[in-house]
């Protein structure tokens, strides 16, 4: 602790500072280009989709979280979907990137707290980063992994189809 605040402030700070990072993140993650959270389609993820939802039974329980990019204008809502085709499930993998990459910035936010708190406070603060983060992480890579499965699919179906001059 390099900062020593009586109680009181280091409580507000903590109260104050922890939901003003995550949303000020979170705002500014939904200002950047979708380019930057564009990548070639991931290899096959069978394995990691199953191996990811029996472990933590995201299906489960991922309706439960709030999804925060709906609350700023010109976010994109990943609560459900909201079409099938190509291009949607494109844009819903680019925004589960964007919306992973906002998670891990905020839990990175978690040793600004290290300024003004104890030890104790310290592992209070890094355990509700990591309550508040993980799971919406793990609910990212679960949507994605499904999203990316279902455009393989597609790409494969219609790669593999006749040309139209072949349908007569």
């Amino acid at each position: 602790m390099l900062l020593e605040l009586p109680l009181g402030w280091t409580i507000a700070l903590n109260a104050v500072g922890l939901p003003a990072m995550q949303m000020g993140l979170a705002w500014a993650f939904t200002r950047m280009p979708a380019t930057i959270f564009e990548r070639p389609p991931a290899a096959s993820s069978d394995l990691r989709e199953s191996t990811l939802a029996k472990l933590l039974a995201v299906k489960r329980w991922k309706h439960l979280m709030p999804d925060g990019a709906s609350w700023f204008r010109g976010g994109f809502s990943k609560a459900s979907l909201k079409g099938g085709d190509p291009s949607h499930l494109r844009r819903f993998v680019v925004e589960t990137r964007r919306g992973e990459a906002c998670h891990w910035a905020a839990l990175a936010t978690g040793p600004v707290f290290f300024l003004w708190n104890p030890l104790w406070a310290d592992a209070v603060m890094v355990s509700a980063l990591l309550l508040l983060n993980l799971p919406c992480i793990a609910i990212q890579r679960y949507n994605r992994i499904r999203f990316e499965r279902l455009l393989a699919k597609y790409r494969h179906r219609y790669s593999n189809a006749p040309a139209r001059s072949d349908l007569s």
